[in-house]
């Protein structure tokens, strides 16, 4: 499956001679809970300066997740690929982080 962050590939020969057609909004999130240890280490490096390396792999893989999740819906649907990814700003709020995907599904003309 193509997954691209470019707005429109309208017109181009991306498959075997085949060009797409319009397709439409896909979506998809994921959100990892908090872990008081790792929170608490957290607050200690944010005091006193310094990279949040437990907070940045949480993140990586909860970004990962949310793009997972998008695949897989739209082969669900039976997109033959999505663009316009767009990964929103992730929050870290409460002890959370939540990750929201979007893109636009498309299927080539057959």
């Amino acid at each position: 499956m193509k997954c691209l962050s470019v707005e429109t590939i309208d017109g181009e020969k991306i498959r075997h001679g085949e060009k797409i057609r319009h397709g439409e909004l896909v979506h998809a999130r994921a959100v990892s809970g908090a872990n008081v240890v790792r929170d608490m280490r957290e607050v200690i490096t944010n005091v006193i300066g310094g990279k949040m390396k437990r907070y940045e792999a949480v993140l990586d893989e909860t970004i990962s997740r949310a793009v997972d999740n998008l695949k897989s819906k739209a082969e669900e649907t039976g997109f033959d690929g999505i663009v316009g990814i767009k990964i929103s700003h992730p929050n870290i709020t409460d002890g959370a982080i939540e990750v929201v995907v979007v893109g636009t599904g498309f299927w080539y003309h057959r």
